[in-house]
């Protein structure tokens, strides 16, 4: 009997989920069949964007300790371009069989796919997410001259100045702004966008005064808050960070919507094999769980990635997906 692509997408998920239970005692070269030598040759890791940014540092973390698991060479291949389309688009087409991989992040595969048209790739039908790397917070900071000290005050003060505030993103249609949009939607304030090119000119402009406020990557902006040069009034993560026990969560605040964080992993193109990608999977857990990994990880300010399959890593995609779509038709975001 021959069955469709979308039956074929089916059984193939539920093979996965039932495999990864009942072979979690295994080592992660035995849930392969007899036989079978994946892999028996080098592993191209694809990252979407330049050298030295996050995405970048957290493939390079992650390959060096999964080469040494797996027994091959992890080569990471940069290919950056288009907000990480470029690359994510090239694996997407790549051969199905688990040696070309991609660095998966909430600009390639949430925010690009929901503002960009004709991207070239569906970020769910279009691949197979493996595991999450690790989580970044984002936290609400605001120039020391904008008169507030809390998140409360911070709301009034702009309801009361409709426009006059101007916050900063990496550009039209970024998480950055996507964030700002959802907040806005959330409390009723408006702010003035600025969009730059990439995420170096935001420092700059936000310490400059050129904007007054940002909603974005925690890590980017911790040393300028610890100086005195930014003030924090909220963070998105799922407890209170340990740099800023005085910081509330957007979860405390009544914005549980807000409190969702960044989010790194990896993908190969749809239709790998189940069982390659059920290898991958438990290798990258087994690397994510381990004392070293969990340490670097916190010394980079990143949380350690919680247990998620494969299926439940395509879930919170789909959920993202549709929230942060709804703010894009709400809000009239448009690309540049």
């Amino acid at each position: 009997m021959t069955m469709t692509p979308e039956a074929n997408a089916l059984n193939r998920r539920q093979w996965l989920a039932a495999g990864l239970g009942a072979s979690a005692t295994l080592s992660p070269l035995a849930s392969l069949a007899q036989g079978d030598k994946y892999p028996s040759r080098p592993i191209t890791l694809v990252v979407p964007f330049p050298p030295g940014g996050s995405v970048d540092v957290m493939a390079r973390t992650y390959s060096e300790p999964l080469s040494r698991l797996l027994g091959v060479p992890i080569v990471v291949d940069n290919r950056p371009g288009a907000g990480g389309s470029i690359g994510s688009q090239y694996v997407a087409r790549a051969k199905a069989d688990g040696y070309t991989l991609v660095v998966s992040s909430q600009s390639s595969h949430l925010a690009n796919p929901l503002v960009q048209p004709n991207l070239g790739y569906d970020p769910i039908k279009d691949f197979e997410s493996i595991a999450i790397l690790g989580r970044q917070p984002n936290v609400l900071v605001v120039h020391p001259s904008v008169p507030v000290n809390n998140f409360a005050e911070f709301v009034a003060y702009v309801k009361a100045r409709p426009g006059q505030l101007n916050f900063c993103s990496a550009g039209a249609g970024s998480m950055g702004q996507l964030n700002v949009e959802l907040l806005q939607l959330n409390t009723g304030i408006k702010g003035t966008h600025i969009p730059y090119k990439g995420g170096s000119g935001l420092i700059t402009a936000i310490l400059s005064n050129e904007v007054q406020f940002q909603l974005d990557n925690l890590v980017t902006v911790m040393s300028h808050i610890q100086a005195g040069k930014l003030r924090a009034l909220a963070v998105a993560s799922p407890t209170r960070i340990a740099q800023l026990p005085d910081v509330p969560t957007f979860a405390e605040l009544g914005q549980p919507s807000l409190n969702l964080t960044s989010w790194t992993g990896i993908a190969a193109p749809a239709n790998t094999p189940a069982a390659v990608v059920q290898l991958l999977h438990k290798s990258l857990r087994e690397v994510a769980t381990s004392a070293a990994m969990q340490e670097t990880l916190k010394q980079r300010g990143v949380i350690a990635p919680e247990e998620m399959t494969p299926a439940a890593f395509e879930k919170m995609m789909t959920d993202r997906l549709a929230l942060y779509g709804d703010v894009v038709k709400r809000a009239n975001v448009k690309p540049e």
